[in-house]
């Protein structure tokens, strides 16, 4: 698994594959009543990995320390 965080748009991707090649994830749900997250899937329906919005509040303090900054 790999996090990454993007500070100004406070965004971060948990990626649960190694990597996520151009055009693998075919189709994406909103998660949440909030819309605080959007799950992406491969073909197979696979889930891939999650895109979560407001990733301070939302995600546990041990994961943001680690996450890969970017952006």
């Amino acid at each position: 698994m790999r996090v990454t965080y993007d500070a100004e748009a406070n965004m971060a991707y948990i990626y649960l594959v190694e990597e996520i090649g151009s055009g693998e994830a075919v189709r994406q749900e909103i998660a949440g009543d909030d819309m605080a997250a959007v799950l992406d899937f491969d073909a197979q329906g696979r889930l891939l990995g999650v895109e979560l919005f407001d990733a301070r509040s939302r995600l546990h303090p041990d994961l943001m320390a680690i996450a890969e900054k970017i952006g």
